[in-house]
């Protein structure tokens, strides 16, 4: 497993032990890129690491939030949740499927416990979906999609933007594409025909403008082929 991961030691920011995790190397081969932004590489799945957990005490986040300063009342909040619980994960440089997801769940629940930005814990839900992608699971793919694309949208009207690095057009974007992924026609095209009939867009960020055209274009097809098929 050396040829993809390193094991590292770092502080938890919880119980403030030093704790093993398995940090990812940069140079990675990529294959595609779904329309979510789920890039497939070669040979090894990335998402499986993204989430990093004490194996003391067993607080989960992902490596930037994990590696942050934590607020004294969020520490002390899950400092008093975990007193007398064992939640701590077993430690593997390998993970599988069954890993991956638990440290995700994991991840999520600390994330719902804190009030993380619904932006953020929006992202895990999706990553969690990219996870289930990988192993074909499409009906918890499907759910963890759809609990993504409710928690953007809610972000979207309720968070000020820019959100992790994501402007306020590239998170309507995703919503689009993730419906998309969920075979959701209709909800897809709501959300891209506001990118397609908004012409700032078109000027201040070409790139996602042409990414929403294609997909534009994608669901267009589709939606013709239904018509058809209905005839």
């Amino acid at each position: 497993m050396g040829e993809f991961t390193f094991v590292v030691e770092k502080k938890c920011p919880v119980c403030e032990k030093m704790t093993r995790v398995t940090k990812t190397k940069a140079r990675l081969i990529t294959l595609s890129t779904d329309e979510d932004m789920c890039v497939h590489y070669k040979d090894f799945n990335p998402y499986f690491y993204k989430i990093w957990f004490c194996e003391h005490c067993g607080f989960a986040a992902e490596e930037k939030v994990f590696l942050s300063p934590m607020p004294a009342k969020h520490k002390e909040t899950v400092a008093n949740f975990l007193n007398g619980r064992k939640m701590a994960l077993e430690f593997t440089e390998e993970r599988g499927k069954a890993e991956a997801v638990a440290s995700f769940k994991l991840g999520i629940f600390y994330a719902e416990m804190l009030e993380a930005s619904l932006n953020r814990r929006a992202g895990l839900y999706l990553m969690l979906g990219w996870v289930y992608r990988e192993t074909g699971e499409r009906d918890k793919e499907v759910e963890a999609l759809g609990k993504a694309a409710e928690l953007y949208d809610r972000s979207l009207t309720t968070e000020p933007y820019p959100q992790n690095g994501m402007s306020d057009n590239l998170c309507m974007f995703l919503i689009g594409a993730i419906y998309f992924r969920m075979e959701d026609i209709e909800k897809s095209t709501q959300y891209l025909s506001r990118i397609m009939g908004d012409q700032n867009i078109r000027v201040s960020d070409p790139k996602l403008y042409d990414k929403a055209r294609r997909l534009w274009e994608d669901v267009r097809a589709i939606q013709k082929q239904n018509s058809q098929g209905g005839e």
